[in-house]
């Protein structure tokens, strides 16, 4: 298992690369939407929707709903409130994951799967497009949240006694965390230097970064407990779906882009 895990995040490794710094701006764009929506597809699982028509309408919803607010957000205060707004989601996500994984209904976990997914898609929209480093700090993003996936794997595995969210994710553990903090951190100190950014800010930023991305994971995981699913999709062999990679991302985005754009001055 763990040897297919690695094989496919070597070749999703390599497409991403091609897809951030290879590709023309505006295909990337699309490629970017395009997993999201298939995130969307995945998504409208966990309400239990079963009728294909009706999990193709949700796509096709979410997919209106992605253009709207690009468009919307092209205004900086705008983009500045979206983003503010999906912290206090994942602030009120914390919170769910925390106290009440169990209280749902098919409603509230549809409606969950706009507010993560459309914020997400147009904070790394934005940042893509956002300096002549777009590219290269979406790639970095990324990096970061799966810097800290695998460093919370592998300090799970050799040193996970305590458990995190045990109703929602129960192998999960307190020292997975400080282990991918401790990843994150190394990667946050190389960011600093190559966006010329001041390193301790920068990396407080990545860490609080991280710390969301958790929630992120957390936040998907206690969805697919509700539709009775272990992993949102199979299409990565080794790593379950598409949701099962970007769930950290989603969380993340919106709030790197909020913290660049304060650390370089910009809101």
């Amino acid at each position: 298992m763990l040897r297919q895990r690695i094989l496919t995040a070597v070749g999703l490794g390599g497409a991403l690369l091609v897809v951030i710094l290879l590709l023309p701006q505006s295909v990337a764009l699309g490629v970017f939407a395009l997993v999201v929506l298939v995130g969307a597809w995945e998504w409208s699982a966990f309400p239990r929707f079963s009728a294909p028509v009706v999990r193709f309408l949700y796509v096709l919803a979410v997919a209106i709903t992605m253009a709207f607010v690009y468009q919307a957000t092209r205004d900086a205060a705008r983009l500045d409130a979206l983003m503010w707004f999906a912290l206090a989601w994942w602030s009120v996500a914390f919170l769910w994951v925390t106290l009440a994984p169990a209280a749902h209904n098919r409603f509230t976990v549809a409606g969950a799967g706009f507010i993560v997914l459309v914020p997400a898609w147009v904070a790394l929209a934005h940042l893509y497009q956002s300096t002549v480093q777009g590219a290269e700090r979406v790639l970095f993003l990324l990096t970061l949240v799966w810097a800290a996936d695998i460093g919370a794997f592998f300090a799970g595995r050799a040193f996970g006694r305590v458990k995190l969210a045990v109703r929602v994710s129960p192998s999960k553990t307190w020292e997975g965390v400080i282990g991918g903090l401790l990843f994150a951190g190394l990667i946050a100190m190389i960011g600093a230097g190559w966006f010329g950014l001041q390193r301790l800010a920068f990396v407080s930023l990545c860490l609080a970064v991280v710390l969301l991305s958790i929630v992120g994971d957390l936040t998907e995981s206690m969805f697919k407990r509700y539709a009775g699913l272990k992993d949102s999709g199979s299409i990565f062999p080794g790593h379950g779906g598409v949701l099962d990679r970007i769930d950290s991302v989603t969380a993340a985005a919106p709030a790197f882009l909020l913290g660049l754009r304060w650390l370089e001055g910009t809101t």
